[in-house]
C-alpha cells in the first residue's frame, strides 16, 4: 500500500502561498496524434498480446529522496493547464521521485487530437533545501490533479487526484481526502503477494467553458493484464464518477478485485482499549455497506484485527456496496489536524450484469494510522481466462452520505463493546431514529445470532441522545477465538433496520 503521509503531504502542497511561487512556466504540449474512442482500447489490446515489460525508471537520486525532501518541491498552480482561460477546470501535475519511480504519460485531447504534456522541471517550485538532481530521458510527471471553482468564489480547489499505481481519490465539495480507489486489485491478501497494476498513461479531454464534467482516459498495465479505462467525472457536494473499462488478460486471473476501495480503520469504541490515544475514534471509514441482489441491506462494522482477516459476502448482481464514514461530528474524533469527520464515503453502483461473485473485505492488522489496512472490492466467481476481454461498468459517488437512502430501514449509527469484570463482552449497537420506530420498543423483534459462544437476552432501549433504539447484550466466548455476529431489528415480520454484521476475534 502507498503510505498515507505522502498523499496527505500532496494535499498540503496544494495550499502553498502564492508569494512562495516561482516565475510562470505554463505546462506545454508536444506534437499531437489522432485520438478516438478506440485509441486507448486498441493500445491496451495490443499491449496485452506481448509480454509485460516494466517501464524505465527515473534517476536513482530522485527515488532516494526522503519524505521531507520530497515535500520541498511542489507544483506552481499558476502553471496549470487552462489557467487564465474560460475553461471550468484546471489540471496540475506532480513531481516524480520517492514512491513514484516511473513517470506516467499525460496527454491532452482537443479536436480529436491527443498532445502529450512535455516534462518541464520549471513548472515546479522548490525550497532551497531541495537538492540538485540529475535528469534522464525517462523523466516525467508522477500523476495529475483536477481543480475547479467549487464554491463559486473564483478560487480553484482540487476534487480528484490520480497518482501512484492505479490509485485515485476524490472528494465532495468541502471535504478532505480520505480513502482511495484503484483501477483494479489483483491477489489482495493472497499468500504469494499482491500485484499492483499501474496507470501508465492518461488522456484528458479539454472541457468546453460550460462543462461541469471532465472526461479522463487511462491505460493500465501489469504482469497479469492490461486495461482501458474511461472516467467521466462531475464535481459537486457528491463527486460523481462514471467508470467504463475493458480488462485484457495476459494470464488466467483467478483473484480479481473490481471497483476496489482502500481505507484506514485503526480504532473506534469496539477496540478503543487497545490504543493509548486522546481521540475517541481514528478511521477514514467505519463500515462496509452492501445492498445485495436479494435486496438485503448489510452494515459490516469494520475491525482492526490482530491477524489478517478476509470476509466474503456471496451475491449475484449486487445493487451496490461501499466503504462508509458515518461519524460526522468533530467530537467523534476530536482531531484538529486529521479532520476525519470531513472525509468521504464512497458508494459503488454496478452497471449491467455483474453475475455471481462476492463483495470481499480484507482487514489487515495496523498499529498506526499512516497505513491503509482495509480493502473492499467485488470478486467475480469465475476466473478471467488468459486472452479474454472483460468489460465492466460502474458508478462511483464520493461524499458524506452517497448511498441511495433506504427510508424504511434504520441505519446503524455506531457500535461499542468492552469487557465486564465478571467476564464476557458487552456489545452495544445504536440505530438511528425514524417514524417507522414503534413507540413501544417491546413490540420490536430482535434477530441475534452468533457462530460461537453464547449471548444473553438482548435489551432494546431508547438512546436519549439520538432518540433511536439501542440494543445491548453480553457475549461469552466460552473459549472461542472467532465469532460471527448477525443482528437485525424487525417489526410486524418485516425488516426495520439494516443487518449488523461483525466478526469478533480474540485479542489476547
Amino acid at each position: 500500500m502507498l503510505r498515507r503521509e505522502v498523499l496527505q503531504a500532496l494535499a498540503a502542497l496544494a495550499a502553498i502561498p502564492s508569494a512562495a511561487l516561482a516565475e510562470d512556466a505554463p505546462l506545454q504540449t508536444g506534437a499531437g496524434t489522432p485520438f478516438n474512442n478506440q485509441t486507448v482500447t486498441s493500445r491496451a489490446r495490443a499491449l496485452a498480446a506481448s509480454d509485460y515489460q516494466p517501464r524505465p525508471t527515473i534517476p536513482q537520486e530522485w527515488q532516494n529522496l526522503s519524505y521531507d525532501q520530497y515535500r520541498k518541491i511542489w507544483f506552481d498552480t499558476r502553471n496549470a493547464l487552462w489557467e487564465n482561460t474560460k475553461r471550468p477546470h484546471r489540471l496540475d501535475v506532480f513531481p516524480p521521485g520517492l514512491y513514484f519511480p516511473r513517470a506516467v504519460e499525460v496527454n491532452i485531447i482537443e479536436n480529436s487530437t491527443a498532445s502529450p504534456l512535455l516534462f518541464d522541471l520549471g513548472v515546479f517550485d522548490k525550497s532551497d533545501q531541495f537538492p540538485e538532481l540529475p535528469l534522464n530521458d525517462h523523466m516525467g510527471y508522477a500523476g495529475l490533479r483536477l481543480r475547479a471553482d467549487l464554491l463559486g468564489g473564483g478560487k480553484y480547489t482540487e476534487y480528484a487526484v490520480f497518482q501512484g499505481a492505479s490509485y485515485f481519490r476524490g472528494i465532495g465539495t468541502g471535504q478532505i481526502y480520505g480513502l482511495s480507489a484503484r483501477g483494479l486489485a489483483l491477489k489482495t491478501g493472497d499468500p504469494m503477494g499482491e500485484e499492483f497494476p499501474d496507470f501508465t498513461a492518461f488522456w484528458v479531454e479539454t472541457p468546453d467553458p460550460s462543462d461541469k464534467s471532465i472526461t479522463l482516459h487511462a491505460l493500465m498495465d501489469s504482469p497479469s493484464c492490461t486495461g482501458a479505462f474511461r472516467f467521466e467525472i462531475t464535481h459537486g457536494a457528491v463527486l460523481d464518477m462514471e467508470v467504463e473499462a475493458t480488462i485484457f488478460a495476459r494470464t488466467e486471473m483467478s483473484h480479481v478485485g473490481i471497483a476496489p476501495l482502500t481505507s484506514m480503520f485503526l480504532f473506534d469504541s469496539t477496540n478503543r482499549a487497545r490504543f493509548s490515544d486522546f481521540r475517541p475514534n481514528v478511521h477514514d471509514s467505519d463500515g462496509l455497506l452492501i445492498h445485495n441482489g436479494a435486496t438485503e441491506v448489510i452494515w459490516r462494522q469494520l475491525a482492526n484485527p490482530t491477524t489478517l482477516q478476509i470476509s466474503s459476502f456471496t451475491d449475484e448482481n449486487p445493487k451496490g456496496f461501499g466503504l462508509m464514514q458515518r461519524k460526522r461530528a468533530f467530537s467523534d474524533f476530536n482531531d484538529l489536524e486529521a479532520l476525519y469527520h470531513q472525509r468521504p464515503s464512497v458508494w459503488i453502483t454496478p452497471r449491467g450484469d455483474w453475475g455471481r461473485g462476492a463483495v470481499t473485505l480484507v482487514e489487515i492488522p495496523a498499529d498506526l494510522e499512516i497505513y491503509d489496512n482495509v480493502v473492499a472490492y467485488w470478486r467475480p466467481e469465475e476466473p478471467i481466462p488468459a486472452g479474454a476481454e472483460h468489460p465492466l461498468r460502474y458508478r462511483m459517488q464520493w461524499g458524506a452520505n452517497p448511498p441511495p437512502k433506504t427510508p424504511e430501514l434504520l441505519r446503524v449509527l455506531g457500535s461499542a463493546m468492552g469487557g465486564r469484570p465478571e467476564g464476557g463482552q458487552v456489545m452495544v449497537i445504536d440505530f438511528e431514529n425514524a417514524d417507522s420506530v414503534p413507540e413501544d420498543l417491546s413490540t420490536v423483534e430482535i434477530t441475534l445470532r452468533s457462530s460461537a459462544g453464547t449471548t444473553t437476552p438482548s435489551i432494546l432501549q431508547r438512546n436519549p441522545e439520538t432518540n433511536g433504539p439501542r440494543l445491548a447484550f453480553t457475549f461469552e466466548p466460552e473459549g472461542a477465538d472467532v465469532s460471527e455476529f448477525r443482528v437485525q431489528l424487525r417489526a410486524g415480520g418485516a425488516a426495520l433496520s439494516e443487518i449488523w454484521l461483525y466478526r469478533w476475534t480474540k485479542t489476547g
